[in-house]
């Protein structure tokens, strides 16, 4: 098996940090498909495993959660009139609210055993209180007011 040189490397992830689609960096980079894929899929496990590893010990003062919602291969009530393909996605993000540092995501579904999930995350890598900012979701205040976690709730109305 061949493999990349830095050069083309650098030039295949330069191309997707831009913009670039899979297909046109395909195209400009002059590499198959499965390649730039493949690198894509290497980096972001390289990415998290550095974010896991690095992103600790905060001191936050103020820290903003939401879910951003999309789809896979189809929206849920696409999937639920019998067409194939994999349903409604959410990405749990915490994001401080100084620093604009991710401090925690987490993708899956939006339901109580993933809030809890991404909280505890949250709390594992901050130190001191936080006034967490939320647009008011009650799985989060499920988790953190039956836990006593380091976080300190403001609902943002």
């Amino acid at each position: 098996m061949r493999k990349l040189n830095e050069e083309k490397r650098t030039a295949i992830l330069s191309c997707l940090v831009e913009g670039n689609s899979i297909n046109a960096t395909t195209r400009i980079c002059s590499v198959s498909k499965l390649t730039v894929l493949r690198l894509l899929a290497d980096v972001g496990s390289l990415c998290r495993d550095w974010h896991d590893l690095t992103v600790r010990n905060l001191t936050c003062r103020r820290l903003q959660c939401d879910e951003i919602w999309s789809f896979v291969g189809c929206k849920q009530r696409s999937w639920q009139e019998g067409k194939q393909g994999d349903v409604d996605c959410w990405t749990w993000i915490a994001l401080d609210a100084d620093t604009k540092l991710v401090v925690s995501y987490l993708v899956g579904l939006r339901d109580s055993g993933y809030a809890v999930e991404f909280i505890r995350d949250v709390a594992s890598r901050i130190e001191s209180r936080v006034q967490l900012t939320t647009d008011g979701l009650r799985l989060y205040m499920a988790y953190i007011w039956g836990h006593h976690t380091y976080l300190l709730l403001h609902f943002q109305r």
